[in-house]
């Protein structure tokens, strides 16, 4: 969980490093080119490159749709909001998915899951203290990256069903980079990687690919209640990244929502917990 939480973080650094140099639709172009290449590579090491397959290519479009919406945001709020503001609004995606999971999967929300939401939700507000007079294009598009990426993990676990991890890593590299190159030479202009931008680049896509291979092994290898805690981590780690390398302010009042959206995240864990061990 430790290599997550550092690959998220890496990630999230490297793309404020390139900041001005390309756009959004560049890097999740040059992203999932170095991606493309390590899953193909660890298939083949592993002897799983027939896990590959067409079975619901739609499924996969629609998924790789919705993660490249919100993963574009995600890469512009982060040239424009601190570090910290961002992760503690990425980590409302779960309280999303609360939400979403009536419409989309028909599963009921719950008492715990009500109270999770609501907690979330109040962090959120302590997190932002949004001026409803003059919103944050920053923050909003930090949510939208939130809700997308909510959608994206329901999408996902519809997919799991019947298709394997690695098809599913497979053809979000090929679509995303194809969806990367298509619009990020719409405009008839495309900033080439320079020799100062190319190992941003390359790490994007390396981290990009970790975090996700080692989140998901650390799930099948420890409880949730066990792995999710760590991964909050992420956010005094970028809190102080964002203050000691872009001298970005340290808020009281950020730590406070912030911890209110943590907590709402265990209560959701650790009721989805009980309830799947419920004999």
């Amino acid at each position: 969980m430790l290599g997550s939480v550092v690959s998220f973080s890496g990630m999230a650094i490297a793309g404020r490093q390139l900041q001005g140099a390309h756009d959004t639709f560049e890097i999740m172009a040059a992203r999932s080119f170095v991606s493309f290449f390590l899953v193909i590579g660890f298939a083949a090491a592993m002897g799983r490159l027939g896990q590959i397959s067409t079975h619901r290519l739609g499924g996969h479009g629609l998924r790789n749709v919705v993660h490249f919406t919100g993963q574009n945001l995600w890469f512009w709020a982060l040239t424009m909001i601190p570090l910290a503001q961002l992760i503690a609004i990425e980590f409302t995606s779960p309280l999303w998915v609360i939400l979403l999971s009536p419409l989309l999967l028909g599963e009921r929300i719950t008492a715990p899951r009500a109270l999770a939401a609501a907690l979330g939700f109040a962090g959120i507000l302590i997190v932002v203290r949004p001026d409803f007079n003059a919103l944050n294009i920053g923050v909003l598009a930090a949510a939208g990256a939130a809700v997308c990426f909510a959608a994206t993990n329901i999408a996902t676990k519809r997919l799991a069903r019947d298709v394997t991890i690695l098809s599913i890593l497979f053809w979000l590299t090929v679509m995303q980079f194809i969806f990367g190159a298509v619009l990020a030479a719409w405009d008839g202009h495309i900033t080439w990687p320079t020799a100062t931008t190319a190992p941003w680049l390359g790490l994007i896509g390396v981290t990009g690919v970790l975090a996700h291979l080692c989140l998901t092994s650390a799930l099948r290898l420890a409880p949730a209640t066990f792995v999710m805690p760590i991964d909050f981590t992420r956010l005094p780690l970028m809190a102080v990244a964002g203050a000691l390398l872009y001298n970005e302010q340290l808020e009281a009042l950020l730590f406070v929502g912030a911890a209110l959206i943590l907590f709402a995240n265990w209560i959701n864990i650790r009721s989805e917990t009980r309830k799947t061990h419920k004999p």
